[in-house]
């Protein structure tokens, strides 16, 4: 085949992500050799489990490995790998194109920080751009493991917006990666740099990473000065593990083990904030080491519902897919792992494995362990469980409607603000509710709202607060959804004290009537002067010290949250208010007292915009409602 060559420009935000790359300063320059060893891994990987049906892809190269070389006089690294390899198509689309969804979320978190940090690089499946960190031009040489040695692709570039392919002959499979250092780069150019950079983040690599011996052309000591011997034929020796960390029995395992492996596992610099390993011996046979982050991803909200990664599944140690989705439900998308199951069958597809039996066991058992994992956090180490549910929380929110048959459990976990403590700053779980919970009550009362601050300075607390019960505080976008699912707990049945009837004893219900009576003329009224903006007006029970607040029907939807899903653009039915009254605010009492039905009307429409407001609904004409406040200022 004769050479063809080609220029092509970069993808627009594949630019942008090598702009960014190259014009910033990182704290974490080495990320470089650890993405790069993470890629060619995932090669090897591909390879072993394509020639499980055409074993001819593996012939000829001996063992699966990835070797790390150097030159000094040329300034370059290479990493290379006898994997899969990748043909001219697939350079294009894995190196001059970005796909990933996190993507965009990278570039506004890269852009919008003065001192960018490439540790971010490695969460939105950039990893190769991270080379030029490091280097001013880069060199990639593959061959697809099923193509002929004249179908080898070159590609190359300097990073500056164009690059350039070109077909070789390669005689073997796999990939090089070689990175020409930057003019001040010169301390990747030595073998205890490189050597201690592997055994820091790579270490765990279940492939052998090679480097030549001390004494070949390639090394050199801590100096950085080369140590030659001519005579002697270049040896490469293993640097790191090369092993399955999860076949190890437990007590093998050191803190720092689990903790590098899950760095290399889960691109990140943080360490994990607690893991759980098991074997379950059986029928059934697997592994799972399973990981709770620190902290959570960019795109943790934004991609769930897409394509998920962060669980590896292996069949008798074969790296199979990223199968997060078929392992995990949704809402524990956080978790990052890996899963050995001895008896899968190995020419497992996805389509396979979303109607395999043995998975759904497998599943069953991975979010026993999660659920597991958080309750032993949150009864033995509440401050790890707090930094767990600052950063995963509203996720897990998700399992009550998403998990039917562990709804209990995610339950006993959340935790909500309370009307208990300074300023309804407290947080409780609804066990501690229920522990605190009057001789005769039997209801969870809680309240939504747009913001914490709504909630707690909410009117339609103000009955609950004289009488001392408490009330949750849910400010989350997810909680009004969630509580579509979790309607009792413990059972208890859980309410929102803007809804229904309010737990009256027996003095108050004649109270509550008398006022009712009393205040008869003023509701007539009220309703004539607000006419088709209300459903219904009524003297309140929740109120002491506001004039006015709005209550719902039992199946309605809390008004803040029904315009947030508006601005998202979903149909919502039209619905008018009841507002409710408080007839011994001096506010009614001007209602009541005013002659003039013009100036009433006013009063009349800023008492039910107030409401409105309290509660989070949006005001129909807020240009209507400054005039219609002003005329009742000046009024004044």
């Amino acid at each position: 085949m004769s050479t063809t060559t080609e220029t092509r420009k970069f993808e627009a935000e594949v630019a942008q992500v090598l702009h960014l790359v190259t014009h910033s300063l990182y704290s974490h320059k080495e990320i470089f050799l650890r993405e790069l060893i993470s890629n060619a891994s995932d090669a090897c990987d591909k390879l072993r489990f394509e020639a499980i049906a055409n074993p001819a892809l593996n012939a000829g190269e001996g063992e699966l490995h990835i070797d790390i070389s150097w030159d000094k006089d040329a300034r370059t690294i290479s990493i290379a790998d006898n994997g899969i390899g990748m043909s001219r198509d697939e350079v294009v689309a894995n190196i001059g194109t970005i796909a990933s969804s996190g993507t965009r979320r990278f570039l506004e978190a890269m852009g919008n920080e003065q001192k960018a940090d490439a540790r971010l690089i490695g969460q939105f499946g950039v990893g190769f751009y991270s080379a030029y960190v490091v280097a001013d031009k880069v060199t990639v040489l593959s061959r697809r493991a099923d193509a002929p040695a004249n179908e080898g692709v070159k590609w190359e570039s300097d990073g500056k917006g164009e690059y350039t392919l070109d077909t070789v002959e390669l005689p073997e499979r796999g990939t090089t990666v070689t990175l020409h250092l930057k003019a001040d780069e010169d301390e990747f150019l030595a073998d205890w740099k490189l050597r201690s950079l592997i055994s820091r983040y790579s270490d765990h690599v279940a492939f052998p990473i090679r480097m030549q011996k001390p004494g070949n052309e390639a090394a050199d000591d801590e100096s950085g000065e080369p140590s030659k011997d001519d005579s002697a034929a270049p040896q490469w020796e293993t640097i790191n593990a090369a092993s399955a960390l999860w076949t190890k029995p437990r007590s093998d395992i050191s803190d720092e083990d689990y903790q590098s492996f899950y760095k290399s596992l889960g691109h990140d610099f943080n360490d994990a904030l607690a893991w759980t390993h098991n074997r379950v011996e059986g029928s059934q046979s697997f592994t799972t080491l399973l990981y709770l982050p620190s902290q959570p991803p960019f795109d943790l909200m934004m991609g769930g519902r897409d394509e998920r990664k962060g669980l590896k599944l292996y069949i008798k140690r074969v790296f199979v897919m990223d199968a997060a989705e078929e392992l995990l439900p949704n809402y524990l998308r956080f978790v990052r792992g890996v899963i050995d199951a001895d008896d899968l069958p190995l020419n497992v597809s996805r389509e396979l494995l979303q109607q395999n039996r043995q998975l759904d066991r497998i599943k069953s058992a991975c979010v026993k362990r999660v659920l597991d994992l958080i309750e032993t956090l949150a009864r033995d180490e509440p401050e790890k469980f707090a930094t767990f549910y600052k950063a995963f929380g509203n996720t897990l929110k998700e399992g009550i409607g998403e998990d039917h048959a562990n709804r209990e459990r995610i339950a006993k976990l959340l935790r909500f603000a309370s009307t208990k403590g300074e300023a309804g700053k407290q947080v409780v779980s609804l066990d501690d509710y229920i522990g605190r919970m009057a001789t005769g009550q039997d209801t969870i009362w809680y309240i939504t709202a747009e913001s914490h601050a709504a909630a707690f300075g909410s009117p339609q607390l103000e009955a609950f607060k004289a009488k001392d019960i408490e009330v949750l505080l849910m400010s989350d976008r997810i909680d009004e959804w969630m509580l579509g699912s979790l309607t009792e707990y413990d059972d208890r049945k859980l309410q929102n004290v803007a809804k229904g009837e309010l737990p009256l004893d027996e003095a108050d219900k004649a109270k509550q009537e008398e006022a009712a009576k009393s205040a008869e003329p003023l509701v007539a009224r009220l309703k004539t002067l607000l006419g088709d903006r209300v459903s219904d007006v009524r003297v309140s029970a929740r109120l002491t010290d506001s004039p006015s607040c709005l209550a719902l029907a039992d199946f309605d939807m809390a008004p803040h949250f029904a315009r947030m899903l508006r601005e998202a653009g979903q149909q919502m039915p039209e619905s008018k208010p009841t507002l409710e009254i408080n007839p011994q605010h001096e506010l009614l009492k001007r209602v009541e007292a005013e002659s003039d039905d013009a100036k009433a009307a006013d009063l009349a429409t800023l008492l039910l915009e107030q409401a409105e407001i309290s509660a989070g609904a949006p005001l129909p004409d807020p240009a209507a409602f400054v005039q219609r406040m002003n005329r009742v200022l000046l009024a004044g």
